[in-house]
C-alpha cells in the first residue's frame, strides 16, 4: 500500500509539473508568432546611403571575430570575440549593470552557472525543456538564463510582506542546446550555445506584479533609447507565450544588415506559478496570513544580440563602427 501511494503521488506530480501557467486576460489569442501583437514602436530605422552589411561580415572584415578558432575549441554555434569587439562586449555588460543597479535599483549578484535539478524545476525549465539544456554530472545543469538562479534565491523561504519587492540583477553566461533550431543561424551572434546576458528578476506582492512588469519594461526601454536604437514591443499570443509565463512582452530591435527585427529582450510576469513550484511564500505582517508572491523576469539585455544591433546600426560605409555616445565612457 505504501509503495502504491508513493507511486501515485510521483505520477501525479509528474503530470502537474508539465502543466503550463494560466495566461493573463491581456494575452492575445493566437496559434503562433504570426498572431503576436505589436503594442509600441519607438524611434526610426537608420538611413544608410550605402548597402548595410550584416554583423558577421562587418566583424570578420575587421578581424574581430574568429569562427575557425571557435570551431576548433568547441564546434558549431560558438564564437571567439577579439580586441575591440571583446572590449565592446565588456562595455555593454558594465553599462547595463550600472544602469540597473544605480538607476533602476536592482541588487547586483554573482550567481553559479551550474544548478541542481530542483532549481530548474522551480522556474519551470524542467521537466518540460530537458532537451534544450546542457546536463553535466552530479545532478548539475548549465543554466539557460540567470533567471533560474535569481528567482530561486528565496526558494523554500517565508518572506515578510514589507520586504517586497525584491529586485535582482546579474550578468552570467547562458547555455542552450537550441535543440529545436538545427540549421538556423549556425554562424553569427544571434543564436549560440553560449551567450552572455544581463537578467532582471523581481519578487512582488500579487497586487503589485502588473505595475512591476511595466516598471521592468521601462528599464529595458531606457537602455534601448539611450543607445538610440529603433525597437518595437510585442505582446506574445497564447500560442507563442512561454511555459512559465502569464504575460510576456518581447523587445525587438531593427537590424539593418539583416533587414528585419530581432528579439533582444523578453519580460514576463509569471504570477505565482514559480513561487508555488519552489515553495516561496509571504507572511502578511498585519494578520500573519501566508500566501504566494508573484515572480517576474526580463532580459536586461542579451549582450550578443545587442552587439549585433550596435555593429549593424552604427556601421560606416568604410566598414568601421561608431561607438554610441552613452557607451564611450565604458570603452
Amino acid at each position: 500500500f505504501e509503495k502504491k501511494t508513493k507511486d501515485y503521488f510521483f505520477n501525479l506530480n509528474s503530470i502537474l509539473l508539465n502543466i503550463p501557467n494560466t495566461i493573463d486576460d491581456k494575452v492575445p489569442i493566437g496559434k503562433s508568432e504570426k498572431d503576436n501583437v505589436i503594442v509600441k514602436e519607438n524611434g526610426k530605422k537608420k538611413f544608410f546611403n550605402f548597402e548595410p552589411k550584416n554583423h558577421i561580415e562587418l566583424a570578420e572584415n575587421l578581424d574581430l571575430i574568429d569562427y575557425d578558432k571557435a570551431q576548433k575549441l568547441s564546434g558549431a554555434k560558438f564564437s571567439v570575440l577579439k580586441r575591440d569587439l571583446a572590449h565592446l562586449h565588456r562595455a555593454l555588460v558594465n553599462y547595463m549593470l550600472f544602469n540597473h543597479t544605480n538607476k533602476n535599483k536592482y541588487e547586483e549578484t554573482v550567481v553559479p552557472e551550474l544548478v541542481k535539478t530542483e532549481t530548474l524545476i522551480g522556474t519551470g525549465q524542467l521537466p518540460k525543456f530537458s532537451n534544450d539544456l546542457f546536463q553535466t554530472t552530479n545532478d548539475l545543469w548549465l543554466i539557460p538564463t540567470s533567471e533560474v538562479c535569481l528567482t530561486n534565491l528565496n526558494r523554500e523561504e517565508i518572506l515578510i510582506s514589507d520586504s517586497l519587492p525584491l529586485r535582482y540583477t546579474s550578468f552570467t553566461n547562458c547555455f542552450r542546446l537550441e535543440a529545436g533550431a538545427t540549421g538556423k543561424d549556425t554562424k553569427g551572434l544571434i543564436r549560440e550555445h553560449q551567450f552572455g546576458k544581463v537578467e532582471l528578476v523581481s519578487v512582488t506582492l500579487p497586487e503589485k506584479s502588473s505595475s512591476e512588469l511595466e516598471r521592468m519594461c521601462k528599464c529595458v526601454e531606457g537602455i534601448l533609447q539611450e543607445l538610440d536604437l529603433n525597437y518595437r514591443i510585442i505582446s506574445l499570443c497564447s500560442g507563442d507565450i512561454g511555459f512559465s509565463s502569464s504575460l510576456t512582452y518581447d523587445f525587438e530591435v531593427w537590424m539593418p544588415g539583416q533587414n528585419k527585427y530581432v528579439e533582444v529582450s523578453s519580460c514576463s510576469n509569471c504570477n505565482d506559478f514559480q513561487s508555488r513550484r519552489m515553495k516561496m511564500r509571504i507572511k502578511n505582517k498585519v494578520d500573519n496570513k501566508i500566501f504566494y508572491p508573484h515572480t517576474l523576469n526580463g532580459s536586461g539585455l542579451a549582450v550578443g544580440r545587442m552587439l549585433v544591433a550596435i555593429l549593424e546600426n552604427y556601421q560606416n560605409e568604410d566598414g568601421s563602427i561608431e561607438i554610441p555616445k552613452i557607451l564611450q565612457p565604458y570603452i
